[in-house]
Parts: C-alpha cells; sequence; structure tokens
C-alpha cells in the first residue's frame, strides 16, 4: 500500500529546558516594539522575555477565545504597530497570537482566512511561548476562534502562521494547578491517540504520537502530585508539543469533535472537556482500531487486551485518579441538552470523517449519556 503523502510544519526554532524563556529578549534584540498577548495570569511572565524594545501587553484573553476577543486584539496591535507578536500563555493565546500577527496589518478578515490555506502572507515575527502542556498550539499552523452566534468554531489553518521561534520552559508551567494539569494533559494525550487510531494515521505521525502518550504516561501523575518536579513538567511539554505536530498532517477525530460543543455551549476549558470525552471514544475505536488501542492501554499503565468496558472503566479510572471530575452533570449540563450537543458534534465533519469507524448522532448521544 502507498504511504500518503503529508507535509509537516515545525518552529523554525524550538528551545526546550528550564528557564529557556529569557532567550526570547535576546533572539528578538533588534524589534522596536513587541505586542506581548496574555491572560490576566501569563501576563506576569512577561518580564521573563527579557524583552529590550517598547512592550504593550494585551491580557484579555478568555479560556474559549472568540471573534470579539480576536477583534480587540487586533486592534491592540493596529494601536502599537509591532515588529514582533509574542504569545505567552496556554492554547487559547497563541491561537489569537497567531491569527493577530497574520492579521493586523493585512486587509484580510477571520471570514477571508476560514478553512485551510487562506492566508496571504505574515509580515511580523512571531514567538510562542508555551505555559500549559496541553494543545501543543506552539508547535502548529491552525487556530481556533469560538463563534458565539453559530456556537461553533472557526478554524484557520495555513504554514503562514508557524511561529519563527517556540519556547517549551517547563518552569513557566509550576504554578498551574493540579486540576488544570490534569486536564491540559489528557488533552495533549487525546492530540496523539486520535491522530494515531486515525483514518488518515501516517507512520511519521504514528512515531509523534507514540512519543507523546508514552510521556503522558509516564509523567502526567507525577506532574499533578508535584507542580515544581521539572522533569516532569519538561515531559509533559514535549508530550503537547508532540500532539501538536500531530494535528497539522493528521489532526484528531471523534473525541475532540464531541468535546467541542462542551466548550462552546457549556464553557468548559478545552482540556477538561476532552479529559471527560476521551475514554469513551478510546473504547468506542476499540473494534477497529484494537492493536493500536492496546498499545495505548499498556502505555497509560491500563492493562492488556482489555475488552471495550473495561478500557472505558480503566480509561475513565485512571482520569478520576488524577482528580478530574468525569461527569457532565457535575459541570453544568442536563439531560435536555445532549441532542443538541449530538447533532452539533456530529455535523464536525472537518474531525468526525477522521474517526476510524463511523458515529451515527445516536451513538455519540451514547457518548454523553454514558458521560453524563
Amino acid at each position: 500500500m502507498t504511504i500518503a503523502q503529508i507535509t509537516l510544519h515545525q518552529p523554525r526554532r524550538l528551545i526546550v529546558g528550564a528557564g529557556t524563556v529569557g532567550e526570547v529578549g535576546a533572539w528578538a534584540a533588534e524589534a522596536g516594539s513587541a505586542l506581548v498577548i496574555a491572560t490576566p495570569i501569563t501576563a506576569g511572565f512577561a518580564d521573563r522575555l527579557r524583552l529590550s524594545g517598547r512592550v504593550t501587553v494585551f491580557d484579555a484573553i478568555p479560556g474559549e477565545p472568540d471573534i470579539a476577543t480576536l477583534d480587540a486584539a487586533l486592534e491592540a496591535a493596529r494601536r502599537c504597530k509591532p515588529d514582533l507578536i509574542v504569545g505567552l500563555g496556554g492554547g487559547s493565546v497563541l491561537d489569537v497570537a497567531k491569527l493577530v500577527a497574520a492579521l493586523w496589518d493585512s486587509d484580510q478578515t477571520l471570514v477571508d482566512v476560514a478553512g485551510p490555506n487562506r492566508v496571504a502572507g505574515r509580515n511580523t515575527r512571531l514567538v510562542q511561548v508555551a505555559t500549559t502542556a496541553g494543545t501543543g498550539s506552539e508547535a502548529g499552523i491552525r487556530s481556533l476562534i469560538t463563534d458565539p452566534g453559530k456556537g461553533n468554531k472557526i478554524a484557520v489553518e495555513s504554514a503562514h502562521m508557524i511561529a519563527d521561534f517556540a519556547v517549551l520552559d517547563p518552569e513557566l508551567t509550576y504554578s498551574v494547578p493540579p486540576a488544570v494539569t490534569a486536564a491540559t494533559g489528557v488533552d495533549a494525550m487525546a492530540h496523539c491517540v486520535e491522530a494515531f487510531t486515525n483514518r488518515r494515521a501516517h507512520p511519521m505521525i504514528d512515531g509523534f504520537a507514540r512519543m507523546g502518550f508514552h510521556l503522558v504516561g509516564k509523567y502526567l501523575a507525577r506532574a499533578v502530585k508535584d507542580g515544581t518536579d521539572t522533569e516532569a513538567r519538561e515531559g509533559l511539554m514535549l508530550a503537547s508539543y508532540y500532539g501538536g505536530i500531530c494535528l497539522g498532517p493528521v489532526n484528531t477525530a471523534a473525541g475532540h469533535a464531541i468535546a467541542y460543543p462542551l466548550g462552546t455551549r457549556l464553557r468548559l476549558p478545552h482540556g477538561l472537556a476532552n479529559a471527560i470525552i476521551f475514554p469513551h471514544v478510546l473504547a468506542f475505536n476499540r473494534s477497529v482500531a484494537a492493536e493500536k488501542t492496546d498499545e495505548v492501554a499498556q502505555a497509560l499503565g491500563l492493562g492488556e487486551a482489555l475488552s471495550a468496558p473495561e478500557l472505558l472503566s480503566a480509561a475513565r479510572g485512571f482520569c478520576s485518579d488524577l482528580g478530574i471530575e468525569m461527569s457532565l452533570s457535575a459541570h453544568g449540563a442536563t439531560s435536555n441538552d445532549l441532542p443538541l450537543y449530538a447533532s452539533e458534534a456530529h455535523a464536525n465533519r472537518r474531525l468526525m470523517d477522521n474517526n476510524p469507524v463511523d458515529m451515527s448522532v445516536d451513538e455519540v448521544l451514547e457518548v454523553y449519556r454514558a458521560a453524563f
């Protein structure tokens, strides 16, 4: 069988290790002005960048950025006319930073660039500094923005949005609370697992995926237990980065499609939504991806040759043992909400069509009910 052609994009420069955030300033020494995009919390790390020019901080990025958030960030950029954009935060921040770097001085709008390969270009240099280990957005070419009017996410994908410089400094994740560490770690794993068991799976991407979910199996519980465990934190940042690489040429599948309405409708953080759904889709897909699913289960310490019900129970236990509340009802969902979530998830063909086995609307609804 012929192996499918893929194109792999990675940041032009990647630096990994404790204290490396301070390298940004030296790399960007000639930048006269910089716009740092952050949250109110991650803005506190801005001084660690050691930027020497004029620095403007835009720190109004929420957990699920929407069109209004992007518009406000673009306006901030147009006011300060930066030579450099720095995304300093988790996936939401990094996604916004990509789009601001590409669009602030362009005639294109979000509507113009939605979809694959529609960004005309980028004039402003882009640095991506991750402060969580989950989305892997610093590695990739994709950005997701919520459209509150339609209740879905607008996906933009372009090689013009790849970072010039990406930083994985585990010290920036020391203060991430255990619950967020757990959920974002499972999200990183889900990126790897969904690419690994994907209809579009590719041997090269399988290698990154394997490295990612093995690192999560080895280090996630350690990082949840001790947030200052540098080895564990760095291992998770690498897992997240590898997951981000998986998203470009292969992408996620039903797990993420089913998680998205929980973000847009329930306002659950992306990592938490994926953690709740992950065990159910892992078990559902076992019937057609048994060998790869068994490999995932062993890497996570769940056991060997598990049946689908045993796998579901073990994977839920893995997440629960990390302190993740796995019940949708505990997060504010009602049983009446579930059919709407199911219809929206099933309509996300961009991801659902990647799943190794087709899922009907009723089967998606059963996942929500089992997670309720």
